[in-house]
């Protein structure tokens, strides 16, 4: 595995790293198994969260006998003092070490104050210096405050989405990092899903030599694929380039990413899934989204209220409600199409 050193924090990180959020929705004993395979074939770095249920977990059981060989990375959405150090102590407990190499704020609507004494920043230099983390990240989807958090210089690596789908601002982002010498981290390096043609994805990011993708793994067939791509990497050609052309002309611009941010919704509506299903429906296999389950998930949109508060919490300023409405109306002519 190619390993690359990420930024200031002077770890060296397989240029391929382990994303396990989706190894939540995996049965403890694969989700072990598959974990021991990505250590077993090289990858040693792996970005989990508090808030993502048992992945923490997952990683503890599967490699904390090789600790000191790999690289963990972890995150709080944490608003205060008292709640940052309980999930620190959580994320501790369930990853079954005593230290955390990169700690980040996740997903923060502000920056925190570097001079403040009561801020989340100063508590995470009190506890860096304790040694129970030893660097200290951030994570955004915001362009503006993913800048922000670069110029200030109090973070060692920066996670933000990056992929061929990526804009010019988000390319100057990677190179704002390279200066400042920030780690620059890629999360949604597959879109969410939306990107069907990994080959490319891995491709393009591999012309950033700065760049660590974590790929989001939820089967062993997909760590496989990840693997192979690094024992064979893929050349960048003009069919390929092709690809990457029609894949930016279908999803460039106001398109859900499925972060999820915008959730809870007050009426139970799947926000982060059903505000993109047109695009899913034409890029994906279609049966799992044909079943009354699916259907009744989607009518859930008739009950939208409109209160603005997927809107508000959107990182990317969509209008989520239109965007609802768009999706109800391709489903249900989609559905009575390939249903009948």
């Amino acid at each position: 595995m190619k390993k690359v050193r990420l930024g200031k924090t002077n770890l060296m990180v397989t240029k391929t790293a382990f994303g396990v959020l989706p190894l939540q929705r995996v049965e403890m004993n694969e989700a072990v198994r598959i974990l021991r395979k990505a250590y077993e074939n090289g990858i040693n770095f792996y970005d989990t969260a508090r808030g993502y249920s048992d992945s923490e977990e997952k990683i503890g059981n599967a490699l904390s006998d090789v600790r000191k060989d790999i690289i963990i990375a972890t995150k709080t959405q944490a608003r205060t003092k008292d709640q940052l150090l309980k999930h620190l102590e959580m994320s501790l407990k369930m990853l079954k070490t005593d230290y955390i190499d990169i700690y980040q704020l996740h997903n923060h609507d502000k920056l925190p104050i570097k001079d403040d004494p009561e801020s989340l920043y100063h508590i995470l230099e009190e506890v860096k210096a304790g040694g129970a983390i030893r660097h200290i990240g951030i994570t955004n989807h915001r362009s503006r405050l993913a800048l922000e958090a670069i110029e200030t210089g109090m973070f060692e690596t920066l996670q933000f989405p990056f992929s061929l789908l990526a804009s010019k601002e988000d390319v100057e982002l990677v190179e704002a990092c390279k200066k400042k010498d920030i780690g620059f981290i890629a999360m949604k390096a597959l879109s969410g899903g939306l990107i069907t043609n990994a080959a490319a994805a891995f491709a393009y990011l591999s012309q950033f030599e700065n760049v660590v993708p974590i790929w989001g793994i939820q089967r062993e067939s997909e760590l496989d694929q990840f693997i192979e791509l690094e024992k064979s990497p893929p050349v960048l050609d003009e069919a390929m380039q092709r690809q990457m052309d029609k894949d930016r002309a279908e999803l460039a611009g106001n398109f859900c990413r499925g972060c999820g941010y915008c959730l809870p919704c007050p009426v139970g509506i799947p926000i982060n899934l059903a505000a993109r299903l047109s695009l899913m429906l034409m890029r994906a296999p279609v049966r799992n989204f044909l079943t009354e389950g699916w259907y009744k998930e989607m009518m859930k949109i008739e009950d939208c209220t409109e209160c603005g508060s997927c809107k508000d919490q959107c990182p990317y300023e969509l209008d989520t409600p239109a965007l609802l409405k768009y999706n109800l109306a391709f489903y249900k002519e989609f559905y009575d199409k390939h249903k009948t």
